[in-house]
Formats: C-alpha cells, sequence, structure tokens
C-alpha cells in the first residue's frame, strides 16, 4: 500500500511538472497578435501560445530590402524570424497553416520557415503595419537575397494580415 502511494505521489509530481514545463512562455501583456497552436510545446494559454508585439519584437528580428510583386520600389521589411518563433513555441510538426484575418490560409512547409530566412514582418519602411496596410503580419520570403523563392508558390504562402499558425 505504501509503495503505491508513493508511486502515486511521483507520478503526480513528474505530471504537474509537465504541466508547468509546458506552459513557460510569457503572458502577452499588450493586444495579441499572433496565436500559435497545434504541436507546440511552450504555451501561454488554453489556445497555445499567444504573442503580442513587444515578445515578437523580443525574439531574433530578420530583414528583407527589395521589391515584392506587391509592393512597388525598394522598401523593407522588418519583424521576428519565422524560425524564432517556431523555436520559442517549441513547434513538432511539418506543415503550418498559416491563417489571416481575411479568413485566408495557406499551407507552408515547416522547413520554408527553418531554411530560410523567412520573417512575420511587424513593419513596413520602419512603420508598424496596420490592417489596411496587410499587418498586423505578413510573411516575408528572402527574394531579395534568395531570387529563386520568386515562384507562385512562395507568393501563395505569403499570407498578410496573419492572426494565426497551426502547426501540424
Amino acid at each position: 500500500m505504501l509503495q503505491r502511494r508513493t508511486l502515486l505521489g511521483i507520478c503526480s509530481v513528474l505530471w504537474t511538472a509537465g504541466i508547468a514545463r509546458a506552459a513557460t512562455l510569457a503572458p502577452p501583456t499588450g493586444k495579441v497578435l499572433l496565436t500559435v497552436r497545434g504541436k507546440v510545446s511552450q504555451t501561454n494559454s488554453e489556445d497555445g501560445a499567444r504573442f503580442d508585439l513587444a515578445m515578437l519584437d523580443a525574439l531574433p528580428q530578420g530583414r528583407f530590402e527589395g521589391e515584392t510583386p506587391w509592393t512597388k520600389g525598394k522598401t523593407v521589411f522588418t519583424g521576428p524570424l519565422g524560425s524564432a518563433v517556431l523555436e520559442a513555441v517549441g513547434a513538432s510538426g511539418s506543415v503550418m497553416r498559416v491563417a489571416a484575418l481575411n479568413d485566408y490560409s495557406a499551407d507552408v512547409p515547416v522547413a520554408d520557415f527553418r531554411q530560410h530566412a523567412v520573417i512575420l514582418a511587424t513593419r513596413h519602411d520602419g512603420a508598424l503595419m496596420s490592417v489596411r496596410e496587410q499587418g498586423p503580419l505578413w510573411v516575408i520570403y528572402p527574394m531579395d537575397r534568395e531570387p529563386e523563392l520568386r515562384i507562385e508558390s512562395t507568393y501563395t504562402r505569403s499570407v498578410w494580415q496573419v492572426s494565426s499558425i497551426d502547426i501540424r
């Protein structure tokens, strides 16, 4: 009987520690811009991992400088690296469903974020992006440094007005 109670006690402690470890991402204090859910090990809400602007700004940042199919002339986009977002949430899937505020979504290979310096742009030419200006987040591939990414499949995955990412 004593061994059974001891075993149950140990299991309870380990289970509780597992829950605490899975919820180590700090909660947002500002307006939530991005929710990442699915195959993630780091969360801060029942819905997954929620990020405000300060949290996104605290991650390693990337930069795109050049022209896109949607902009004219030289432009600069900055924001957290997609790989840094994946690392922050402990992503373990192979495909992401990236969803926009307007209900558009695209399936994006997780490998794209890990192999290329893809950013979740929060700023365009230094200014925060509003919903009207394709914000608050826009998936920007490094087409300025990797011209081979200037293809239709990359364009389809360049979701703007991003609100959530579901890792599968």
